[in-house]
């Protein structure tokens, strides 16, 4: 899953980057709200991680504004404001979550993928699809009820799959949800990222639709004739 994080401090920002990497998000920074609603116009994320503290601009406001413009992905307010009025105005102005620091990177985590659960319509981690089960939190998948093992990539590459089900996503798309902003990716990077999700999953995990894009297929491996 793509978040993008904003953030003016760049110790924080670089513990943050570097503790969500690790729990299986790709992760875009950004340390002004020009420069967030810059990339949101153009980009596409899974989850905004909003700090209140910004140089440019109060983060609250920034909220409310991409409120009315439009915005409707999840977003979770990360700020040093822990005063009950100071949570009550962030909910209001639009967050879906308030956590204050200090705070624990693990509670981050999972409060990130409740939003990501309760924005899909779910209220159990795990998700399923035929005979493949993917769970966001532990980043375990199993087929057939036997475990693969997939790189943060194949997962992410996968998840924004299993997000959109019946939904042609384009390259570009697929592009933003596996990589970083600051990740070189080379030209070929994705369809090796796709061919080693269908050796592992099947080849009909992955469906090309030509000219278009990509879409959620059927997952395991087919059967060889005796």
């Amino acid at each position: 899953m793509h978040v993008l994080l904003t953030e003016d401090n760049s110790l924080i920002a670089s513990g943050l980057i570097a503790g969500l990497q690790a729990q299986g998000f790709t992760v875009a920074h950004t340390a002004s709200a020009a420069a967030t609603q810059s990339l949101l116009q153009h980009s596409h994320f899974d989850l905004l991680i909003l700090d209140l503290g910004l140089p440019d601009e109060d983060g609250l406001n920034l909220l409310r504004r991409l409120r009315r413009d439009g915005l409707a992905l999840p977003v979770l307010v990360l700020t040093a404001r822990d005063a009950v009025a100071e949570r009550v105005a962030g909910l209001q102005a639009g967050a879906d979550d308030y956590l204050t620091k200090p705070f624990d990177l693990r509670e981050l985590a999972a409060r990130l993928h409740a939003l990501l659960r309760r924005a899909a319509g779910r209220t159990t981690h795990l998700i399923e699809h035929g005979p493949l089960q993917y769970d966001p939190t532990r980043c375990t998948v199993s087929l057939a009820g036997v475990p693969v093992d997939l790189s943060r990539r194949e997962q992410a590459l996968l998840q924004a799959l299993l997000q959109n089900p019946g939904r042609i996503l384009s390259s570009e798309h697929l592009k933003d949800s596996v990589y970083g902003l600051d990740d070189d990716v080379e030209s070929n990077a994705l369809n090796v990222h796709i061919h080693h999700l269908r050796r592992k999953l099947g080849n009909g995990i992955v469906e090309t639709v030509r000219g278009l894009g990509y879409r959620l297929g059927t997952a395991g491996h087919e059967e060889q004739p005796r």
